[in-house]
C-alpha cells in the first residue's frame, strides 16, 4: 500500500525554554531584597524627623536655660547676687554669649562676641521644615570647632528676642549618641518586621507559586504523564490559578490523546485515499475505452458512471490536500485577474449552454496572489455555484455565475454570485469547517476550508456574505498589486 510522504502524524517536541534555577535570580532573592529595600526605607522616614526633633529640642533647651538665668540674676534685689555668681548662673546654660533684645535695645548679658567663622544661626521664629530636617546633618557632618547661633522668642519674660551662641561639639557628640540609637533601634524593628513579613509571604505566596512552576515544568517535559493535581483548600487567587491549572491540565491531556488518536485516523485515511485515487484512475481509463464501444447499453450507462468516477476521485484529491501537514508556501505575485477568472470557469465547467460566467471585473485590474493557489480558489466557488444551481430541479440546469471586483485601498473585493436556491440554515454554521460544511450528498465538506485557508495564507479571506432564496453571494479579499 502506498503511503503518502506529505502526511505527518508526529506532533511537534514541546519547546524547552531555560531554566534559571539561580537562587538570585528567583522571587525569594527579589522579594528579600524588596522588603530590606522598604525596611531601610522606613528606617530613614523615622530617622529624619527624630534627628530633627532632638536637634531643636536640644538648642531650645539651651534658650529656655538662658532665659530663666536672666530672670533669676535680674528678679534678686541690688548686689545680692554678685557679678561672679551671675555669671556661673549663665555659664550653666552652655553658651558663650547671651544677649535679649527689648524695645529694640540688644543688652549682652554674658560674654563676650568670638572672632572668627560666623556661627551657624538658627532661627526657631520660622518654620522652615527643610532647614529643621537639613540641620541635623550640618552639625553632624560639621567640624568640631562649629558654632551656632540660636535666637527664640522669649516664653517667661518680656522681650522681643532672646539670642545665644555656643560651641556645637556638645550637641554634636548628644546627637551622634542619639542617632545611633535611633538607627539601632529601628533597624532591629525592621528585621524583625521584614522578616515575619518575609516569611509569611513565603508561606502564602511563594511555596504555592514554587508549586505551580513545578507542576507547569513536570508537564511541559511530560505532557502526556498520568495528571498530578495540586491539592489545597484556598479559596484567594493562589487557589483560582491553582484550580485553572489542574483544569487545563486535564484539557490540554484530552486534547493531545484525540491529537493522536486522529492523527492516526488522519494518516489511515491518507493511505487509503492515496490508493484509492490511483484505482479511481484505472477505472476512468477503461471508462474512456467503454466510450468507444457501440452497444446502446453501455452508452446509456457510461455517462453515470463517469460522473460517479469524477465525483470519488474529486473526493479523494480533496481528502489527500487536506490531509497535507500544511499548504506549499504562497508565491505572491502580479497577476491579472480577468485571465485568472476564465481559466477558471473553464475548469469549473462553466459553459454558455448550461450555467454560464458573466465576469464584471476590470480589465486591467491586478492581484498579488500565488497563480496556483487563486486558481483553486476561484474553481472551488465557481463548481460549488455550479453544483448548487444543477442540483436544483425547477432549473434544468441552466443558470448564472456572476463574478465583480472592485478595489478599496490597498485590497481587491471579489464577490462571486450565484442566482441558486441558497444554502439551508444547518450548513451556514458549519460552512468552514472541515467535513461538516458540504451541502450536496456525496461532498466532503473540503473545498470550502481549503479555500478560505489558501486566501488567508495569502494575506487576504473569505467568508460569506449573502444568502437566501435568490442565490449565494461569497465575498474573496486579496491583497491588491502595489
Amino acid at each position: 500500500m502506498a503511503v503518502n510522504d506529505d502526511f505527518d502524524p508526529t506532533p511537534p517536541a514541546p519547546r524547552r525554554g531555560p531554566r534559571r534555577r539561580a537562587w538570585i535570580n528567583g522571587l525569594s532573592a527579589r522579594l528579600l531584597l524588596l522588603t530590606a529595600a522598604f525596611a531601610i526605607a522606613v528606617d530613614l522616614l523615622i530617622l529624619f524627623p527624630a534627628a530633627a526633633s532632638f536637634h531643636e529640642r536640644w538648642v531650645t533647651d539651651r534658650v529656655r536655660a538662658a532665659e530663666v538665668a536672666s530672670l533669676v540674676v535680674e528678679a534678686a534685689p541690688y548686689a545680692t547676687v554678685e557679678d561672679s555668681l551671675a555669671d556661673r548662673l549663665l555659664v550653666g546654660v552652655g553658651a558663650d554669649t547671651v544677649v535679649l533684645q527689648e524695645n529694640g535695645i540688644r543688652r549682652l548679658l554674658r560674654g563676650t562676641p568670638k572672632e572668627g567663622a560666623t556661627p551657624h544661626l538658627i532661627d526657631l521664629r520660622e518654620s522652615d521644615l527643610a532647614a529643621r530636617l537639613l540641620d541635623p546633618w550640618l552639625t553632624l557632618l560639621g567640624p568640631d570647632d562649629r558654632r551656632i547661633q540660636v535666637i527664640a522668642a522669649p516664653r517667661w519674660r518680656s522681650g522681643d528676642f532672646i539670642d545665644i551662641v555656643a560651641e556645637a561639639a556638645p550637641l554634636k557628640a548628644e546627637l551622634r549618641t542619639y542617632v545611633l540609637q535611633i538607627v539601632f533601634a529601628s533597624l532591629v524593628i525592621s528585621v524583625l518586621a521584614g522578616g515575619l513579613l518575609y516569611a509569611g509571604l513565603v508561606i502564602l505566596v511563594l511555596e504555592p507559586v514554587r508549586r505551580v512552576t513545578q507542576t507547569i515544568e513536570r508537564f511541559r517535559d511530560d505532557p502526556e504523564a498520568d495528571p498530578r493535581p495540586i491539592r489545597h483548600e484556598r479559596v484567594d487567587e493562589i487557589g483560582r490559578v491553582e484550580d485553572e491549572l489542574n483544569r487545563m491540565q486535564q484539557e490540554v491531556r484530552s486534547a493531545l490523546r484525540s491529537r493522536a488518536r486522529l492523527a492516526a485516523l488522519g494518516e489511515a485515511v491518507a493511505k487509503i485515499s492515496h490508493d484509492l485515487r490511483n484505482m479511481l484512475t484505472a477505472a476512468q481509463m477503461a471508462s474512456d475505452r467503454l466510450a468507444d464501444s457501440g452497444d446502446p447499453t453501455v452508452a446509456r450507462a457510461l455517462p453515470r458512471l463517469e460522473r460517479a468516477l469524477d465525483r470519488a476521485l474529486n473526493l479523494a484529491q480533496d481528502v489527500l490536500a487536506y490531509g497535507r501537514s500544511e499548504e506549499p508556501r504562497p508565491d505572491p505575485r502580479p497577476l491579472r485577474l480577468v485571465p485568472a477568472i476564465h481559466a477558471a470557469a473553464e475548469d469549473a465547467g462553466l459553459t454558455d449552454q448550461g450555467v454560464r460566467l458573466i465576469q464584471r471585473a476590470p480589465s486591467r485590474l491586478r492581484v498579488e496572489a500565488d497563480p496556483e493557489h487563486l486558481h483553486r480558489i476561484l474553481v472551488n466557488l465557481m463548481r460549488n455555484a455550479r453544483e448548487a444551481i444543477e442540483a436544483d430541479p425547477e432549473r434544468d440546469g441552466i443558470g448564472r455565475v456572476s463574478l465583480s471586483a472592485v478595489r478599496t485601498g490597498d485590497k481587491v473585493e471579489i464577490r462571486v454570485r450565484d442566482d441558486g436556491p441558497g444554502l439551508p440554515a444547518r450548513a451556514r454554521e458549519r460552512l468552514f469547517l472541515p467535513f461538516q460544511g458540504s451541502t450536496r450528498r456525496n461532498g466532503a465538506g473540503l473545498g470550502l476550508p481549503i479555500a478560505r485557508e489558501l486566501a488567508q495564507a495569502g494575506g487576504g479571506d473569505l467568508v460569506l456574505d449573502v444568502t437566501g432564496p435568490g442565490g449565494t453571494v461569497f465575498l474573496l479579499t486579496l491583497p491588491a498589486q502595489h
